[in-house]
């Protein structure tokens, strides 16, 4: 009778799967935890070694021709956030952007002024501030004239106000 029966303990092993111990599965968590760590690795790598460009707009831009714009005229030029400006003296081209927070201005025909809509800051057209919290005179940026005949603004370079292109 005995020799046909097998020890217990030999039948419950053969009989149920492999079970995972403490030691597997803190073994996996730990693979686990260094296979995500080694990933976030290589992407902060990646990206530290990948090359990081800003691209904006050039500084320095073709306005057109002067014949574009008409005598005692303020033309305002979204893209570039500039005014360009003519008188019966010339060209100058001013900053759109307010002294006070940087917000862009807007040019008022009726009131003939450039005025900020956000904080209450008033210009003249030749930038001189009138009122408002804004420090400082809107910057006046470096106009001239190609040989072809176009308006180039450098917005790198800032002029004196009194700095007109004659035409």
């Amino acid at each position: 009778m005995s020799e046909s029966r097998k020890p217990p303990l030999r039948e419950a092993l053969e009989t149920q799967p492999a079970q995972a111990t403490r030691r597997d599965f803190f073994s996996e968590l730990a693979a686990g935890a260094l296979g995500i760590a080694g990933l976030g690795a290589v992407v902060v790598t990646y990206s530290y070694l990948s090359p990081n460009v800003l691209f904006e707009p050039s500084p320095s831009f073709r306005a057109g021709n002067p014949d574009l714009y008409p005598v005692n005229s303020v033309t305002f030029l979204q893209n570039q956030q500039v005014f360009i400006v003519r008188t019966e003296q010339g060209f100058y081209a001013v900053s759109a952007v307010c002294t006070h927070l940087g917000c862009i201005t807007q040019w008022k025909p009726e009131a003939n002024q450039i005025a900020c809509p956000c904080h209450g800051s008033k210009f003249r057209s030749d930038g001189a501030k009138i009122e408002g919290p804004a420090p400082r005179p809107l910057p006046h940026f470096s106009i001239t004239l190609t040989p072809d005949g176009e308006l180039i603004v450098n917005k790198f370079e800032t002029v004196k106000p009194s700095q007109v292109l004659r035409v």
